[in-house]
């Protein structure tokens, strides 16, 4: 994972707006309409291209492929791993129970309302070992053309898929855990192997604290966290900490968050993980706060933290300054060299997610890019 060396490097969290043809071919495939797999394995491999291109142009250094193959950052595995059957079930989020009218605007969202979450039915085994080397190879072909810094790749952790998928045929969650990480280690690896960075998304450690875990007390969800990070890092066990990165989340939607986590109370299990970078939503009115943690936390030798810059839900597109103010603040209280710049979430968590208007997305990631060259100018 590339580090500063004379300028502040600008990344994202993985999903970004997808061309609407490609939006509806999915929808289509994920609903059981017939689609022609080699029809829609062209489109990926092209808008991935395209993607690439749009980010190096926007001033991202660290770019990826969009999760352009993905329905959505987590429930794609429904299409990798066998033992997964029946209805979707859905998720409760306790900031919401609270707010009726805004639940209905939430789960009203088109990617969310269509979004594919069945049980896990009976045992978890590869079903589809070539997917994952495809998104890598559609990724390096595309990187062919572009100057780019690094390129990550994002792949959901055993954490969040316990989280969307429920557990009706393992006898403890600890094995279901057990079980997901071996199946999902075999991703993982395929796409170190392939030379790129590998992300991988556990929202389960703070937004679980609201959803999955919600009727724990704080100590009893920490264990639950620990957990989670001991599956992770056996599934990561044979890739190097610096060829990892991990991203932490508490729910990329617009609504109240007031049940959300602190950071404070689950950085430490965060840092026990075996990625050396950690992204982390720093820029949202309810986060935004929390760089100040770092006056009394060290940092780990050998993390590199990559904190939010931009919200990911609203269509405010952050003035250059401010972003230059925010990576300024994490500098000082961490190291230059230990600070890459980010996005708070993704912007296509899902297929259909339209929360941030896809042309201001592209403004956003160009004022990141410019805030951080301010920022440069100040450390170096």
């Amino acid at each position: 994972m590339k580090r500063s060396s004379e300028r502040f490097l600008t990344t994202h969290t993985g999903s970004l707006p997808r061309p609407d043809d490609l939006i509806q071919t999915m929808f289509a495939k994920d609903e059981g309409v017939s689609v022609d797999p080699a029809a829609l394995a062209a489109r990926i491999r092209s808008a991935v291209a395209e993607v690439v291109r749009k980010q190096t142009t926007a001033g991202v250094d660290i770019v990826n492929d969009g999760e352009f193959s993905k329905p959505s950052y987590a429930t794609y595995i429904k299409d990798r791993l066998s033992g997964f059957g029946g209805t979707s079930q859905p998720l409760q989020y306790k900031d919401l129970v609270d707010f009726p009218a805004m639940a209905r605007r939430v789960f009203g969202d088109p990617g969310r309302a269509r979004r594919k979450t069945p049980a896990c039915t009976g045992p978890i085994t590869v079903r589809d070992a070539q997917a994952a080397q495809t998104d890598a190879d559609n990724l390096k072909a595309a990187l062919g053309e572009v100057k780019a810094a690094d390129a990550f790749m994002s792949a959901a952790s055993p954490g969040v898929i316990s989280l969307f998928f429920r557990n009706d045929h393992y006898g403890s969650h600890e094995a279901y855990l057990a079980a997901i990480a071996d199946a999902m280690k075999r991703e993982y690896e395929t796409v170190a192997q392939a030379g790129l960075v590998l992300q991988v998304d556990c929202p389960d450690l703070a937004m679980g604290r609201h959803i999955q875990f919600a009727g724990l007390s704080l100590e009893e969800f920490r264990k639950m966290a620990r957990l989670h990070v001991e599956a992770l890092n056996h599934a990561l066990a044979n890739i190097p900490p610096e060829r990892l990165r991990m991203h932490l989340c508490w729910g990329n939607y617009e609504g109240p968050h007031h049940y959300d986590v602190p950071l404070a109370d689950i950085l430490d299990i965060v840092f026990g993980a075996r990625p050396s970078g950690v992204s982390f939503e720093a820029a949202n009115p309810r986060h935004a706060h929390e760089w100040r943690l770092f006056e009394r936390v060290k940092l780990p030798a050998g993390k590199v933290i990559i904190p939010g810059v931009l919200d990911s839900t609203t269509n405010f597109i952050e003035h250059p300054e401010l972003v230059a103010e925010r990576i300024s603040r994490y500098a000082r209280l961490v190291g230059r060299e230990n600070v890459l710049v980010g996005t708070d979430c993704g912007f296509g968590t899902w297929v259909g997610q339209a929360a941030v208007d896809p042309d201001i997305v592209w403004a956003k990631l160009r004022s990141m890019a410019e805030g951080a060259r301010l920022a440069s100018r100040e450390f170096w």
